[in-house]
């Protein structure tokens, strides 16, 4: 059994395998005019693979002409009814890793509204409704939590990640107050 990680990497994956086998299949025929006949037929079957029998406009030909140029590796030497493409002005490099904000590595369940609201409660002037947000806060970090876990959770977890986020400036104790969440279903 052949396996997909054994053979060969896919130039661009969208138009499949086989694609790819017609276009290395296409380097190596000798006659030009049937190199041509046969780039032809590979953009009707990339038309139809990606439009799916749509009408599709003019700079979209000249699309899938520059992709059967990038999947030859520009290789193929046909007659096309666009300009052949630099390969030095298009890069492949543009799937770059993502790169993640560093605030969505712990906790993120909890969301960035709440690290907002955190920053807001921390900052208020207002003894009472000070105290009041911050429970707000919990009780929102508590609902938050069981979306995205489905079990019930003590009130110690949320105070102690509460702290954690707020870099110790909010701490809340369990005989202080509790807080009162219906179960999200």
């Amino acid at each position: 059994m052949e396996y997909n990680t054994n053979r060969f990497k896919l130039v661009i994956p969208k138009y499949g395998r086989n694609i790819h086998k017609m276009v290395d299949y296409a380097i190596k025929i000798k006659n030009r005019k049937k190199r041509n006949r046969c780039a032809w037929s590979i953009i009707k079957l990339m038309t139809y693979s990606i439009f799916n029998q749509k009408k599709i406009p003019y700079f979209q030909h000249n699309k899938l002409w520059h992709q059967l140029f990038i999947m030859s590796k520009y290789q193929l030497d046909i007659d096309t009814p666009f300009p052949k493409p630099n390969p030095e002005k298009i890069k492949m490099d543009h799937y770059k890793k993502v790169i993640y904000p560093k605030y969505l590595t712990n906790f993120r369940y909890y969301g960035k509204i709440i690290r907002n609201m955190i920053h807001v409660a921390i900052h208020c002037k207002n003894r009472k409704k000070k105290e009041g947000l911050f429970y707000a806060i919990a009780n929102t970090m508590k609902k938050n939590y069981l979306k995205w876990n489905k079990n019930m959770v003590e009130d110690d977890v949320i105070f102690q990640d509460l702290k954690k986020l707020s870099k110790g400036k909010i701490c809340l104790m369990k005989n202080s107050g509790t807080l009162f969440t219906k179960k999200i279903t």
